[in-house]
């Protein structure tokens, strides 16, 4: 039976690590080169990450420089960061592009609170499903007498409190990013 509850934790992680990723992609006033990550750049026929076609660098706090290793692609990052919802316009210099983040105003931040509260919830709603579908397999399990009732009382406290361990975690990550948005 652990080795089954070990799986249904480590689908959990999974979703904790899901939910820092697009919090990595959260834009707070100043350069994160991880705000590229969704952006894709079509290379040769193919989707690909900016990452991957360029170098990305942050000179200064607010600003990050993209330079492509193929100099045809400039055109092409700079017309995939203007259509995604990064909201910020790159300048070109023939060379590399340049992202200056604007400072947030105060609304702005309320609004990637917001965002933040609800990319939490949602990873919440994830961890409760693991839960569910964990619990219907183990009353499975119990119904075709491969456990016993103690067993799956067990069982069931176990996962409740890896559910508990997991929402408090999302909780924690919630309050730390939006400190760090709401810091001026």
């Amino acid at each position: 039976m652990s080795q089954q509850i070990k799986n249904y934790e480590e689908k959990m992680q999974k979703t904790i690590n899901t939910l820092l990723d697009e919090f990595n992609t959260i834009r707070v006033g100043r350069a994160n080169p991880h705000v590229l990550d969704r952006i894709t750049v079509d290379y040769y026929g193919s989707p690909t990450p900016v990452a991957q076609v360029g170098n990305i660098s942050v000179p200064e706090a607010r600003m990050l420089v993209i330079q492509p290793w193929d100099g045809t692609l400039l055109k092409a990052v700079e017309k995939a960061i203007n259509e995604s919802d990064l909201g910020i316009h790159p300048s070109n210099d023939g060379k590399v592009i340049r992202l200056v983040f604007p400072e947030l105003t105060e609304d702005r931040r309320k609004e990637l609170t917001k965002e933040t509260k609800k990319k939490g919830e949602n990873a919440k709603v994830a961890i409760r499903n693991i839960r569910r579908d964990a619990m219907d397999a183990f009353k499975k399990a119990q119904k075709a007498n491969e456990m016993t009732e103690d067993e799956l009382k067990t069982v069931e406290d176990g996962v409740q409190k890896l559910t508990d361990k997991f929402v408090s975690e999302i909780d924690r990550h919630i309050e730390n990013k939006n400190k760090e948005i709401l810091s001026v």
